[in-house]
């Protein structure tokens, strides 16, 4: 093969890459919403509306010009979704062409170029760019409308533009390059900052190539100098101009009076015209360089300029419209996601503060950050600042401080002194070399190590990881090794084994893969450790900065993938190390050739077989199911209170995107904490009126109302008082000074309550009007409710009660039940009923507390059992529930999904057990019929949630089913148990309260179940037999006093 064959090869190859590359994702992409932000980014991108900060402008463009090319609205998301998709594919693209690029260089060192290495180079970019291809974590996110694939195009594309700056960097136009790569990091700002990793990689190119006196001094410098690079792009570049053009907003409003908007006009010509003089300039005074740079400057500004997106659709009051950056100075708050507060990855407080609360003797506290708001004052604009922001917040001392500290979250204390080995009762600061424990065992180690071993070794299941044996580990499909670290591998559960999560590579990914690192280390040392750099910052840099406590809501590998592709690179040469070491075995074209399809049916192959059940998204919809159950559940006109992402976003996305229950108000009580989101509910939105509150901006304005407190000491004479609702809000409304109390004695006083008891009425005639309540039920209705609120309510808690004190009963009220916190319910968790999958406030006590004849409460009901019924309108709110193909058997049911499943099954049998106390036995048996047939109990886990079916038929009088249901747990119990019996008495305790567990509560309590229902004691024997032989299994472990 010679030169030329060769680049018409490696075009071709690239070529073909792509192609599997997009046949493969389109073929499992997920054809609607799902779960975390997908529903979110799709429904913003839709109709350009403002997302979550730091935003993606860019990503909801490109999203939007995707969705034009379908007229259906239910394939909109598949379009957006398709779109990852292409990205993806265009990654590998980019990916094959740089593993040719550089196995070229490395094979140039190992001797000349041959017809068999040119071929080995082809077969390596080929193996390296499929391997990547079907990775467990990049294929994730290739087949869902998220920005990391769009982000992993984008920082590809970079790497690959690094490639053709430095291979022609000494050419007359070569850096051309440079003013393209300039480009492309400005619209990564508006995707993601992650691309943006890629930076000191391409300074390392630049220095490998144009520098002469390179060894370890001047290389150490570099590295330093490529890191500076990065953060004057990343924190000065594009922050600065922020700044720049808020802080010229400011000045040219406030001090020189013009109308609003006019100074980022003015900053924005003052910007064109310092480019302008200074490339005229530059080129005038033959200045190369400086030219070059500028020019590149200019370029990363065209390139976030996609940001004047956000404003400009802000202004426009979009439905979904995240911190509203209506103005430059919005705008530096949202890109610096100063809702989310500071947080220092070198020098912070660690969670042990929480128990002194030490402030700094000479500065106990430290000024806030000003807020501004837009306000027309004696017929001028102005930008007012509307907080109080001097010394209000708590400055702590040092004692309670560290460096590089990783154990920060007071909420992860537990998980925190358990993987540190910190007593469980100590007090103390954490020291240096526990908080280095902690990052290198658990962050560096359990998160990204284990995220690692996922794509080159294998995955134990797709459950989430609790540093636990059963769920969430690497799996190498070799059982010697696998049981050094996780236990038996024999005879395991057909649910464990049939998990289509679990994925064994036997290990050759990462054996090959390290054989071309290990070339790669030997020849070419200078573009392994660019590459070794681009690996730690997409990587370990990424780890340490984000700072993950234990354990995040969801697995985090898909934000490390940078460094998985530069691992499948690697992989690559691997097969290029290969031919080198085998070619004098046969001819090179055969060794080639040989080694080529060896490795792509070892490695990509064999990951492709086993990644495509888990990764197969086709003809899945259900996101849409429990979304859509969400707001069938509710009446017409409602309000629904949500709480987080999962019950929040595939929501929006129903309303803007499908158009489906937009009569519905949502009202996210996360962000009902912020005023511009407050302002947004008093707001109509599609067809849901806004909300019923009093309260104005002014009175919940940031910095205003954050948090009122209650004092018993400050009013003892109200101890057992109970004040009305209105008289409550007018309390919080007054700005009287006996409503005020300086805690902190700051001179900052906060806004204090007479009582923590309020009363609540009811309206019963419009409770009955708007259907609140069936008329049949008009008796149960109470005159009043009656709440006690906590020693401290925040804004969310106090908007809430101002919609229960102007909602008059005349529309409904729902909570989505995705927090079991009281203040989510407004304390009304008493005042409850299930319409589905979500609770509506109704003024008929059902009580959440069991107690017993001395007044002592002996039980509590869970989020599982509260709520009274109306069977007719639950059962025909079921009836909307669109399950399409959920119980088919071929979609893939992951962790997330069965999460799900648990709040449907959960209401089905909910109300199969209503009708039963009704008498309705055939609606009784139907609702929990329909429930398994939709949600087969082996098919989405969570069996000790299944666990009542047994006894829920028999009360029925359907003994058949109640035995098969019966028999179905008990098998899955065995089959767990027989597993367990495997494990030897040294190993027993990784997995004995599980065996506990399973054992005593789960398959003991279906046998007492059968005992105590079924009349064929021939049957129960046969089951009580079974559990005896099941018990006489672990006499190794406990031969004598197990029962």
């Amino acid at each position: 093969m010679n030169e030329k064959n060769y680049t018409k090869w490696n075009i071709v190859l690239g070529w073909v890459s792509f192609a599997i590359a997009l046949i493969t994702y389109s073929l499992t992409l997920e054809p609607t919403v799902s779960a975390w932000d997908v529903g979110e980014y799709i429904a913003t991108s839709v109709k350009l509306e403002v997302g979550h900060p730091p935003g993606a402008p860019l990503f909801q463009m490109l999203g939007a010009f995707f969705a034009m090319f379908t007229p259906d609205v239910t394939q909109i998301a598949k379009m957006v979704n398709f779109m990852s998709a292409l990205a993806s594919a265009f990654t590998i693209l980019f990916m094959f062409w740089t593993i040719s690029n550089l196995a070229l260089k490395l094979s140039e060192k190992t001797g000349n170029i041959s017809k068999g290495k040119r071929i080995a180079v082809l077969g390596s970019s080929l193996v390296g760019s499929l391997t990547y291809t079907f990775s467990d974590s990049f294929w994730f996110s290739a087949v869902e409308g998220e920005v990391y694939a769009m982000s992993s195009f984008l920082m590809a594309l970079l790497f690959w533009l690094g490639l053709k700056w430095e291979s022609e960097i000494h050419t007359p136009r070569g850096n051309k390059w440079l003013v393209l790569i300039s480009f492309v990091v400005g619209l990564s700002f508006g995707v993601h900052i992650l691309s943006l990793l890629v930076i000191p990689a391409i300074v390392m190119l630049y220095f490998f190539k144009t520098y002469k006196n390179i060894n370890l001094k001047t290389s150490a410098i570099a590295t330093v100098f490529s890191v500076f690079v990065l953060i004057l792009v990343f924190k000065f570049i594009f922050p600065f101009t922020l700044k720049f053009f808020s802080a010229s907003e400011l000045f040219f409003v406030n001090s020189i009076g013009l109308p609003f908007n006019s100074g980022s006009i003015i900053a924005a010509i003052i910007l064109v015209a310092l480019f302008f003089f200074g490339l005229k300039f530059t080129r005038k005074k033959n200045k190369l360089t400086a030219n070059t740079l500028i020019l590149s400057l200019l370029f990363i500004v065209i390139g976030f300029s996609s940001w004047m997106m956000l404003p400009i659709r802000a202004n426009a009051n979009t439905t979904i419209n995240e911190n509203n950056p209506s103005s430059a100075r919005e705008l530096l708050a949202y890109y610096d996601r100063e809702q989310y507060g500071d947080a220092n990855v070198f020098y912070d407080t660690y969670y042990s503060n929480k128990y002194s609360d030490e402030r700094n003797r000479e500065n106990p506290t430290r000024d806030d950050k000003p807020k501004y708001e837009k306000k027309v004052v004696k017929g001028k604009d102005r930008y007012v600042i509307v907080n109080i922001y001097k010394d209000v917040l708590p400055n702590y001392s040092d004692k309670h401080k560290g460096f590089i500290p990783r154990m920060v979250n007071p909420s992860s204390e537990e998980m925190y002194k358990a993987i540190a080995g910190i007593p469980k009762n100590s007090k103390r600061r954490p020291t240096f070399a526990e908080n280095i424990k902690f990052m290198i065992s658990y962050q560096f180690g359990y998160m990204y190590g284990r995220y690692f071993m996922w794509n080159f070794i294998g995955r134990q299941n797709d459950i989430q990881g609790r540093l636990d044996v059963f769920n969430g580990n690497w799996l190498s499909g070799i059982n010697f090794i696998d049981e050094a670290r996780l236990g038996s591998q024999e005879m395991l559960p057909w649910q464990a084994l049939l998990n289509k999560g679990r994925n064994t590579y036997y290990f050759l990914p990462l054996l090959l893969g390290l054989v071309g690192l290990f070339f790669q280390i030997k020849w070419d040392k200078q573009n392994f450790f660019t590459l070794f750099l681009f690996f730690a910052f997409t990587g370990f840099a990424i780890i340490f900065y984000t700072n993950p406590r234990p354990f995040e809501p969801r697995e985090r590998d898909y934000a490390v993938v940078g460094s998985f592709y530069i691992f499948a690179i690697w992989v690559g040469f691997g097969v290029l190390a290969l031919y080198e070491y085998l070619k004098n075995f046969a001819t090179h074209k055969k060794v080639a050739l040989g080694v080529t399809v060896a490795t792509l049916l070892a490695v990509p192959t064999l990951m492709a077989y086993q990644n495509w059940d888990d990764h197969d998204r086709s003809n899945r919809y259900t996101t849409h199911l429990n979304a859509q159950a969400y707001l069938e559940s509710t009446d017409p006109n409602a309000i629904m209170f949500t709480i987080g992402d999962n019950d929040t976003f595939p929501l929006w996305y129903m309303q803007e995107v499908e158009g489906i229950r937009t009569d519905v108000k949502l009202v996210n009580t996360s962000l009902f904490q912020t005023d511009w989101y407050i302002d947004q509910m008093k707001k109509k939105s599609y067809d849901a009126d806004p909300i019923p509150s009093e309260l104005t901006h002014d009175e919940y304005k940031y910095g205003t109302l954050d948090v009122a407190y209650y004092f018993q000491e400050l009013f003892p004479q109200l101890k057992d008082s109970v004040l009305e609702l209105k008289d409550f809000m007018k309390w919080i409304r007054s700005n009287s000074k006996r409503t005020f109390y300086d805690l902190d004695e700051d001179g900052n006083p906060e806004k204090i309550l007479p009582t923590n008891k309020i009363r609540i009425p009811v309206h019963k005639e419009n409770v009955l009007k708007y259907g609140i309540v069936a008329q049949k039920d008009a008796d149960k209705i109470v005159p009043y409710i009656d709440i006690t609120i906590d020693r401290a309510i925040a804004k969310n808690t106090i908007l809430m009660l101002d919609i229960l004190n102007n909602f008059n009963w005349e529309k409904p009220i729902y909570f989505t039940g995705g927090s079991n916190t009281d203040s989510e319910y407004v304390w009304l968790k008493d005042y409850l009923q299930l319409d589905g999958v979500a609770f509506k406030l109704v003024p008929i006590k059902t009580p959440t507390k069991v107690y017993n004849e001395n007044g002592q409460m002996v039980r509590e009901l869970t989020l599982f059992d509260i709520g009274r019924i109306d069977t007719e309108k639950m059962y025909n709110n079921i009836q909307k529930w669109d399950w399409r193909n959920i119980n088919d058997g071929k979609i893939y049911l992951d962790e997330q999904t069965k999460r799900n499943v648990i709040s449907l099954r959960n209401s089905l049998m909910r109300l199969s057990a209503a009708f039963s106390e009704e008498g309705d036995t055939i609606k009784a048996i139907e609702v929990l019929d329909l429930s398994l047939e939709k949600m087969p109990i082996e098919d989405f886990d969570h069996y000790s949630l299944s666990m009542e079916y047994p006894e829920m038929y028999y009360k029925l009088g359907e003994v058949k089913k109640a035995r098969k249901n019966a028999e179905d747990l008990i098998r899955l119990f065995k089959e767990k148990l027989i597993w367990f019996s495997t494990f030897s008495s040294e190993d027993f305790d990784i997995i004995f309260e599980e065996f506990d567990v399973t054992f005593r509560y789960l398959y003991r309590g279906i046998i007492d179940q059968v005992s105590r229902y079924d009349t064929d004691q021939e049957f129960i024997k046969e089951l009580q037999d079974e559990f005896n032989k099941t018990l006489n299994l672990f006499q190794h472990i406990m031969p004598e006093d197990a029962e």
